[in-house]
């Protein structure tokens, strides 16, 4: 229950979108901020490590962080229950689409109490999810990366350096999250923006 009541708290805050500002000068947008700002994900101190990650998949496999390091992977904790989670899916889908042959890998840890495969099979099915599906069912991964509510979702750079964090949704496929995307690709020129 508490973990519901956080979840529509987070959801239920307001959102920094891309290129606003609060307070009394939200209408003019700054031309400096940085991918980070512009995605609406927050840069985390530089050599930040989250913890590991095994979790069984979907497909029955184990899984850990360690199988993607090379990659750079977007690390979601979402629920079935949770509408903000079920509203990005689309886009985080179309992210792993877009970009997976280039090297990034998004990773959906549901954190449904004991994973029940009769609600997330078909939550999975229904809206067409092809990224690997985790199951986190005692949340004790998500405990371990301190997710306060969901959803929440962590940018993780090839290597395993954790560089960046959204809590709440975010269009993962547009415009600014795709540059911010691009600048952290394996081999990009942009690698090592900060």
């Amino acid at each position: 229950m508490a973990v519901l009541l956080v979840g529509v708290l987070i959801w239920a805050l307001p959102v920094r979108r891309a290129g606003e500002e609060g307070g009394h000068h939200a209408d003019h947008a700054s031309p400096s901020l940085d991918p980070f700002e512009r995605a609406g994900v927050s840069e985390l101190k530089e050599g930040q490590r989250g913890p590991a990650v095994t979790l069984a998949a979907l497909d029955g496999r184990r899984a850990s962080l360690e199988t993607w390091k090379d990659k750079l992977a977007i690390l979601n904790f979402w629920a079935t229950w949770c509408r903000p989670c079920t509203d990005e899916m689309a886009s985080l889908e179309a992210l792993w689409q877009g970009y997976r042959a280039r090297g990034l890998v998004v990773l959906g840890a549901s954190v449904d109490r004991g994973a029940p495969r009769p609600l997330i099979d078909p939550y999975v099915k229904n809206l067409k999810l092809t990224f690997p599906i985790l199951l986190d069912p005692d949340m004790k991964t998500a405990g371990a990366w301190r997710v306060t509510g969901i959803p929440t979702t962590f940018v993780i750079r090839p290597g395993g350096e954790v560089v960046g964090m959204a809590v709440g949704p975010r269009d993962w496929n547009g415009r600014e999250m795709r540059a911010l995307v691009e600048t952290l690709l394996p081999g990009a020129r942009g690698h090592g923006v900060r």
